[in-house]
Formats: structure tokens, C-alpha cells, sequence
């Protein structure tokens, strides 16, 4: 019985649900590929049975990336209202429910499914980031009744299904190359999901913009491109793709010495997939070393998943370990995980070193099978195409948990430490931000902490216009952070475009009052003038930063001077005239 399991991933954590997804389907005799959006050709889901879907929601109720074409195909008028009558499918989204626009792409998905003729063999799944478990607080009891669905509709005997493979066979063929192969890596095809063109930087800058003193270290950085003719949009962003830190590599490549393992640094593979149906990384197109593997594509910082367990597992002699291994993969053990590996923020590296013996039994064909990719990450380009450097304003990741060593995030930390000079990839994508075409209307603009960055490129991209001639209007922008000798950021731009009189701005310095001020108490405060713009001249308002109470202070903020009238934001939020880009 053919599958097919499609998967729209931002993070790579769709993928692996769905990758999950095709696993238990084989011990019940399904087949079929489990492929990325973008890897199928959407023409051909008319020939198609029987369908699940895993879609994550980004940004302000968006599609993932290499979910956006086959999306726009969906939504072509031109497809018959019954053209998916024979298809079945079940539908599981990933979001948080901290944005307003809750899953709002695997809901999206699902109703126009059903506009087109198709059946829903089970609810929608939601899974929620929110909720304490994650997405495993919805994932499993969703893919129980979907099997019990299915066996139910399709007469599924399990005790006749022998020819699937089960949960623990590798989805990897791994061929070891004899002797020293030497391999070099093509950083610019590495993990890369989007089929968009990689472009070559060079970074000009790397400067600290908050105070030494201050908790967050803050960076702005210049890049210069390498490629002829690049250009972008205000509000675009710039994909990049980490590296793991010398320190963390030296770790790992030191934990298999300790375990006196066959294989080291300098063992060179040819991955091959043990499935048709399992399509290959971009990665492992071509034979890789060990140690291009632990710098490049594995990401050593990343939370492991159950998958990492169970295959960590797979050799392990010793009983405890083996017994603790298995209780993280099971349902019933769910607080477990979360409280050893959620709530401590425990990477894939300490979780090695914790679980020794099974360490110790390690082979090459398991490290390619569990280890998760390096996945890119996006930040907000932060200046016009006009400028003469594509900037970026990065917030590096450090907090503490209860684990002695601090927490970093992979990519700000790697960033972070990059010399001026170095090159780096990256690929431009659209950013959901949508611009009146229109100069002369107004734009007010929220962007407390790093949330300005998107803001400093539509400024400069219409102060770059009225050079030119063009009549613009009024760029109304509220900035929050808690010291203006801390961390203001911009602050040289700001002072310029404020003497010009080029734009109006207002500041919110939390900690420099003796009561603390946030942005939506500088847009009461400004309330009349507000009004007058979004009312009278048709204003647009953009809000970006944090996701935690700000979107919704700022909301409530507009909605008051608007005299109550909640159901007029709605209307501008319906008609774009209200955009949020908010992360968690």
C-alpha cells in the first residue's frame, strides 16, 4: 500500500516527525517516499490514495520555505472543485501558540485539501511548542489514531505485515572508503534545503553593539557580496548555515579516543539510502570524512530527539543505560525526556558523554543515523540594496541552566566569533513583510531590541527614494530597549535621521525611568497623532521583536487609541495593513 508522507520544514523538526511517521508505516505494509514539498511534483498529487501531511507555521502564519510553491499550486482557481475526490489524507501541523495565527499553515492546508474534493481520515493534529512536551504532547496519541484509522478503513491485519522494515533499521547505507581519502568539503552545498542560489559574502564588520557591561552581547555585522548584481527587499532575510565551534568537534573526536572506537577523524564514508523512498541529503551527495561531518553537517548543539535515543540504544550492553534509553523513546516516559534533555537544554554532545557505555558501542552507521543536520538559520537584513554592505544585527544566544556549562545558540555564537575578512554562504529569501507600493503612505513602525532591524532597511529604502525625487510618507518608528547607553542599537542612524527630520522616532528605555516605559506606552502617549495617520492616511503598522507579551501589549496599545474599535485592527490585519514578524 503506497504512502506518500510530505513534509513543509523551516527547522527540521517537520522533517523528523515526518521521517517518524514513515518508520511506523512500514511494519504495517505501507510504502512510499516521504519527501519535502519542494522534492514533489504537486501535478501528481491527483494520482495520489493516500497522503499524510506535516506542516510547521512561520513567522506570522506563513508557510515554510520549501512549502511556498507547492502552496501557490493549491491555490490555483483553475483546479477542478472535486479534482482530489479519490485522495485520503491526514493533516499534522507544528506551531506555537504564543502567534496569533496559531498553525495557521497546516489549517490553510487542510481546508483547501477539502475544498478540492479530498477526505480527512483523522482530525487535524495541532502540536503546540507552548505545551511542556512539545510537539510530543500531541504527536503520538495523533499518530495512534491515525494507524487505528487506517488499519480500521483499509482492513490492516498486523500479524500478516512482514515485509516492512521496523523502527530501528537505518534509513542510511554506510560504505567506509579504504585508506586516506582526501575529501573537500563544498560548504555552500551543505545541508541546504531550498533550491534558491547560494551567494558568497565577505565579512567587512563585527562589532559589538551593547555595552561590555551589559547581560546581552549584541552584533552587527557588515558582509560585502561576492556575487554580482545581488539584490533583496526591505524586510528580506539572509539564510546562513553555522558551524560547530573547534571546542565542541575537539569534544567529540576526544570521547571516541576514550572509547578506543575503529574509526576516527580521518574516516571517509559513502552514504547511500537504504530506501528509495528515503531521498539522500544534500550533505552526504558525496563521500564525507568524520571530520567534516562533526564541523559541518551534524549539529552537535542540538537537543536530541527520541530517535537519538533509540538508536543510541541499538549496541548498548550495559543494563541501566539501556533500560534508560529505552524509557525516553516511550510514551509513558515523556516527562522524563523533557525534564533531562527540555528543560536543562542538554545537547547531543553531553548526552554522549552521560550515557558512557553506550557511547563506547558506537559504530559509523549510527552516528549518520542519529546525529540531527546543521539546519540555517535567518536573520532579518537589517539595510537597503542601495547600501554598500547587506547588514545584520544578531543577538547572541548564552543563558544558564541548571547544567554548569552556559547555553549557547549555535549560529549566533558562530557568527559571533567570525573575523573580519572571512567568507561566508548564504542564501536570500523573501521576508514576509509586505510594503505599500505606494511612497506617500505612512508607515509606523514597532521594533523594540533586534526588531528593529527590518525597519532600518525600508527606512533607508525610502529615504533612498526621496533622494531620488520620489515624495514619501511620514516614517513614523518606536524603538524599546532598557538603556540608551546600553543597548541602543542604531543609535548613530537614528540621531542622523532625527536631526534631518527624515523620521519620527520614539524611545522606550525601560530601565532609564524610574518607571518602566515599553513601546506601547510611547503609542498611547502618541495616540491622537496616530490615529490621524492610520485613519485619515491610510497608515500601515509593522510590528517585530520578541514574541512573548509584546505583540499583543502593542496590539491592545493600538486598539485603545483607536477608541476600542478592535474590529478595525482586525479588518487591517485581514488587509495586511497590520503585519506582525515576531519569533519566540
Amino acid at each position: 500500500m503506497r504512502l506518500l508522507v510530505l513534509y513543509g520544514s523551516q527547522t527540521g523538526t517537520a522533517q523528523d516527525v515526518a521521517e517518524q511517521i514513515w518508520r511506523e508505516s512500514r511494519p504495517l505494509g505501507f510504502h512510499g517516499p516521504v519527501l519535502s514539498f519542494e522534492d514533489y511534483d504537486m501535478q501528481q498529487l491527483i494520482e495520489e490514495r493516500l497522503v499524510v501531511f506535516v506542516v510547521a507555521t512561520t513567522g506570522d502564519g506563513v508557510e515554510p520555505d520549501n512549502m511556498k510553491q507547492a502552496w501557490r499550486f493549491l491555490l490555483k482557481r483553475s483546479l477542478p472543485a472535486q479534482s482530489l475526490q479519490g485522495l485520503q489524507f491526514a493533516c499534522l501541523g507544528l506551531g506555537d501558540s504564543s502567534y496569533p495565527k496559531f498553525n495557521y499553515a497546516a489549517k490553510k492546508l487542510s481546508k483547501r485539501l477539502l475544498n478540492l474534493g479530498a477526505t480527512s481520515v483523522c482530525p487535524l493534529g495541532l502540536c503546540d511548542d507552548q505545551h511542556d512536551y512539545g510537539h510530543l504532547g500531541v504527536f503520538p496519541s495523533w499518530t495512534r489514531d491515525l494507524w487505528t484509522s487506517l488499519k480500521s478503513s483499509l482492513g490492516i491485519d498486523e500479524s500478516t505485515q512482514n515485509g516492512g522494515a521496523n523502527k530501528t533499521v537505518s534509513k542510511w547505507l554506510i560504505k567506509e572508503l579504504p585508506g586516506s581519502v582526501p575529501l573537500t568539503v563544498r560548504l555552500e552545498r551543505l545541508a541546504w534545503t531550498q533550491k534558491q542560489k547560494c551567494h558568497t559574502f565577505k565579512l567587512v564588520d563585527n562589532v559589538r553593539t551593547t555595552a561590555e557591561s551589559h547581560f546581552q552581547d549584541v552584533r552587527f555585522l557588515r558582509l560585502e557580496s561576492l556575487t554580482e548584481n545581488l539584490s533583496w527587499e526591505p524586510g528580506d532575510v539572509l539564510d546562513v548555515q553555522p558551524q560547530n565551534s573547534d571546542e565542541a568537534v575537539n569534544a567529540f573526536f576526544e570521547l571516541l579516543r576514550e572509547h578506543k572506537l575503529n574509526f576516527d577523524e580521518e574516516t571517509a564514508v559513502e552514504v547511500l539510502a537504504a530506501y528509495p523512498d528515503m531521498p539522500l541529503p544534500k550533505a552526504f551527495a558525496t563521500p564525507i570524512t568524520l571530520a567534516h561531518a562533526a564541523k559541518y553537517v551534524w549539529d552537535l548543539n542540538a537537543k536530541p530527539r527520541q530517535r537519538f535515543f533509540e538508536v543510541l540504544g541499538h549496541n548498548c550492553s550495559d543494563e541501566l543505560e539501556s533500560e534508560k534509553l529505552a524509557e525516553f523513546c516511550s510514551a509513558e516516559a515523556i516527562d522524563d525526556l523533557v525534564a533531562y534533555v527540555n528543560r536543562p537544554r542538554r545537547n547531543v554532545l553531553e548526552v554522549l558523554q552521560d550515557f558512557r557505555h553506550a557511547s563506547s558501542k558506537l559504530t559509523v552507521s549510527q552516528l549518520f543515523e542519529m546525529m540531527p543536520l546543521i539546519q540555517p538559520r535567518s536573520f532579518s537584513i537589517a539595510s537597503d540594496v542601495s547600501a554598500s554592505t547587506l547588514d545584520l544585527l544578531v543577538a547572541v544566544v548564552q543563558y544558564k541552566t541548571i547544567l554548569q556549562t552556559p547555553r549557547q545558540g549555535l549560529c549566533s555564537n558562530w557568527l559571533k566569533n567570525l573575523t573580519p575578512g572571512v567568507e561566508i554562504y548564504g542564501i536570500v529569501k523573501r521576508g514576509t513583510m509586505v510594503w505599500p507600493k505606494d511612497l506617500a503612505v505612512p508607515l509606523i513602525m514597532v521594533g523594540p531590541g533586534t526588531g528593529i532591524a527590518p525597519f532600518r532597511s525600508i527606512i533607508q529604502h525610502r529615504l533612498h527614494a526621496q533622494s531620488k525625487g520620489a515624495c514619501i510618507g511620514p516614517l513614523v518608528v518606536f524603538f524599546g530597549c532598557r538603556s540608551r547607553a546600553a543597548d541602543f542599537h542604531f543609535q548613530e542612524d537614528f540621531e542622523a535621521w532625527t536631526k534631518g527630520k527624515l523620521v519620527e522616532v520614539h524611545y522606550a528605555f525601560s530601565r532609564d525611568e524610574d518607571r518602566k516605559v515599553y513601546v506601547q506606552h510611547q503609542i498611547q502617549k502618541c495616540g491622537e497623532r496616530l490615529a490621524q495617520l492610520i485613519l485619515e492616511q491610510n497608515a500601515h503598522i509593522y510590528v517585530a521583536g520578541n514574541s512573548n507579551n509584546m505583540p499583543k501589549s502593542v496590539r491592545e496599545a493600538f486598539i485603545e487609541i483607536l477608541g476600542g474599535q478592535g474590529d478595525y485592527v482586525d479588518l487591517m490585519i485581514k488587509q495586511r495593513r497590520y503585519q506582525e514578524e515576531t519569533w519566540a
